[in-house]
């Protein structure tokens, strides 16, 4: 099956794409032969659950699982994982994350601590990456772990293979959140639960994928289920998109790397977000000056879907939690995911837009009335790493 073609100006991706060709099958093919409850067991019962094993046989094989470790369910997963686990462990529990999680881990922290538990939040660098000897030495003693596979906003890879390594040392489990992943990078290892997005791989929204390493004798996890026909079109647009992942890598490297080195010529003030060690597809850059709302509504208008502010938090006018703990100039932030099958005449599109877009936000900020010595000033504050 070819590429999907995503709307035009579509750089997105890491909130959710298009469903790819396999899982728009699956999901037709699904509605007419999966519609029944899989728990019964006259034909039309015992036909669904087939269907619902194979998806998760399907799933297993691409994340290096059982298919009995695999739950395919409804999306805000992530979150209920780490509450069910905490709370059942019978005691206050003490959580180890990273500054940079989706704002639902720092969250469920909170809570943790509100419940009297104690939860360590670990710094990360310039570039979002965890400070791993200090995120190694919090974990003795610890009740669960939780580190991304890479970051939501900056595309930053964590160490998950180190981290693991220090978990299973430790005697604590590691639930790894590989939402930015799954399909589009190669699969985590080590960890003790998974948690990935099906929208993110072209599958289809409000799917998330749960997977427990059944060695971890974890209890029962309070995760609602999702339609037959979405676990299907989930199960199999995560084959299309893993069999496609590294051609699509080798492209999305090209195209974000022509953005990173073409923008800083054409857009003063500009810093480039995340190191060298980051997911192919996605990039990301601040701009002084400038409004994130302005410019998510101004690049609109030219006709390109992009994503700015906190990645995790509907108000755009909260700086990013992640852009804070890695020191980073938290104004004009702008995300570039790129979807599968996106051309080359949308981020060149892009690249073009986005020095008119700032320069009119600029001026209607009244950025200009800024004097030369100050904006200077603010340019050394914003230099960062590439």
């Amino acid at each position: 099956m070819s590429a999907p073609t995503p709307p035009a100006g579509f750089l997105d991706a890491a909130s959710g794409q298009p469903l790819n060709p396999a899982a728009r099958e699956a999901w037709a093919a699904a509605a007419d032969a999966g519609w029944a409850d899989p728990g019964r067991l006259y034909r039309e019962g015992r036909r669904a659950a087939l269907l619902r094993d194979s998806a998760r046989e399907s799933v297993a094989a691409r994340i290096g699982a059982r298919p009995d470790e695999v739950s395919l369910v409804a999306d805000g997963a992530l979150p209920l994982a780490i509450r069910s686990f905490l709370e059942h462990s019978g005691a206050q529990g003490r959580l180890v994350c990273s500054a940079v999680e989706h704002s639902n881990v720092l969250g469920e922290a909170d809570a943790l601590v509100a419940r009297g538990g104690r939860a360590d939040v670990v710094g990360v660098d310039r570039t979002g990456r965890v400070d791993l000897p200090a995120y190694l030495a919090a974990l003795p003693g610890a009740t669960l772990a939780v580190l991304q596979a890479a970051n939501h906003e900056v595309g930053t890879r964590q160490p998950v293979t180190e981290v693991a390594a220090g978990s299973e040392g430790a005697g604590v489990p590691l639930l790894v959140d590989a939402s930015v992943t799954l399909g589009r990078d190669d699969p985590p290892e080590g960890w003790s639960i998974l948690v990935g997005r099906a929208s993110s791989w072209g599958g289809p929204p409000g799917v998330a994928l749960v997977a427990v390493r059944r060695h971890l004798h974890a209890p029962p996890l309070d995760l609602p289920g999702a339609g037959l026909p979405a676990v299907l079109a989930a199960a199999r647009g995560l084959e299309w998109a893993d069999e496609h992942r590294e051609s699509d890598a080798i492209r999305a490297r090209t195209l974000t790397e022509r953005i990173r080195q073409t923008v800083p010529q054409s857009v003063a003030d500009v810093a480039l977000l995340g190191g060298d060690d980051r997911v192919a597809y996605l990039t990301a850059l601040s701009c002084l000056f400038v409004d994130g709302e302005a410019l998510v509504l101004g690049l609109d208008r030219e006709g390109y879907a992009i994503s700015s502010g906190s990645s995790c938090v509907s108000d755009l006018r909260r700086p990013s939690h992640v852009l804070v703990a890695m020191g980073a100039l938290t104004q004009g932030n702008v995300r570039i995911s790129l979807p599968f099958g996106v051309t080359d005449e949308t981020v060149d599109g892009f690249i073009e837009a986005l020095p008119r877009v700032v320069s009119d936000v600029r001026a209607m900020l009244h950025a200009d009335d800024l004097g030369s010595d100050e904006r200077g000033s603010h340019a050394r504050d914003v230099e960062g790493p590439a």
